[in-house]
């Protein structure tokens, strides 16, 4: 699968601040509980998501080959003034700050630490980049803000989330989503054909496998890429905007209550 360049990654991190610090500064309640994340209010999601950046961007700067524990990351339990929509907007700001500077001063190849397969600080690019796009949407719905992604991004973070699902099946760190035989289809509707915005998702013995195709299957999902990203995170319902289920509607809600992540 092609990957986004580096810099795009570092950008779109950068941009998804911005929009997320839009959100603090709106005159949000920011002690609001966040529909799509029930455990945490507004502050504390976005408490959550700065930290994530700073723990991150240390494991960048310091080229860790372990995990670092979150109370050696500094400042990533929030500012001094809890409540305060100001200094909760600042320290947002500067998390973003460190964990752009760090990923770009290391360069996708630097070797870092991480969950994955991919021990590079390019997966922490990628990861944090579609991290902060999908906890902002938690953030805008609560708030009752507009929200978009840009279409490439949206594309890329289907792709990302369909990889984890597949490690995490491997890892037998999560119940098997789609059963030997059964088949899904991801479709994009605000796609050119040459965007090739389109996902067959197949089970397999040991998981599943996945591909960017259009085949018959079992169940369908349509719609633009930004719901579908939605939807596949559990942050819209099935029948949210522009959304279309084709097929056995029970094969891909089994798939949604087991494929969860972030």
């Amino acid at each position: 699968m092609t990957l986004l360049p580096h810099d795009r990654y570092c950008a779109e991190i950068a941009h998804q601040v911005e929009q997320l610090r839009a959100v603090v500064t709106s005159g949000a309640d920011l002690a609001a509980t966040v529909p799509t994340c029930p455990d945490w209010t507004l502050e504390q999601l976005v408490l959550h998501m700065g930290g994530v950046l700073r723990w991150s961007g240390t494991l960048v700067r310091t080229r860790a080959q372990e995990n670092i524990a979150d109370e050696l990351v500094p400042r990533g339990d929030g500012p001094e003034t809890p409540g305060d929509a100001a200094a909760l907007d600042a320290w947002l700001a500067e998390a973003g700050e460190l964990v752009v500077d760090a990923l770009r001063e290391a360069g996708p190849d630097a070797k870092v630490w991480s969950w994955a397969g991919d021990q590079t600080a390019a997966f922490w690019a990628r990861r944090m980049a579609h991290e902060i796009t999908v906890h902002r949407a938690d953030a805008t719905l609560a708030a009752g803000l507009p929200y978009d992604v840009a279409p490439e991004i949206a594309a890329d973070a289907i792709d990302e989330w369909l990889e984890i699902v597949q490690l995490m099946g491997r890892r037998g760190e999560a119940e098997q989503p789609l059963r030997a035989g059964g088949s899904m289809h991801l479709h994009a509707t605000d796609a050119a054909p040459e965007a090739n915005a389109e996902w067959l998702v197949e089970g397999a013995g040991e998981g599943i496998v996945w591909r960017r195709g259009h085949e018959k299957t079992t169940v369908a999902l349509r719609g633009p890429r930004t719901s579908m990203l939605l939807a596949l995170y559990r942050r819209l319902p099935l029948d949210g905007p522009g959304l279309e289920v084709v097929g056995d509607r029970e094969v891909l809600e089994f798939w949604l209550d087991r494929a969860t992540f972030g």
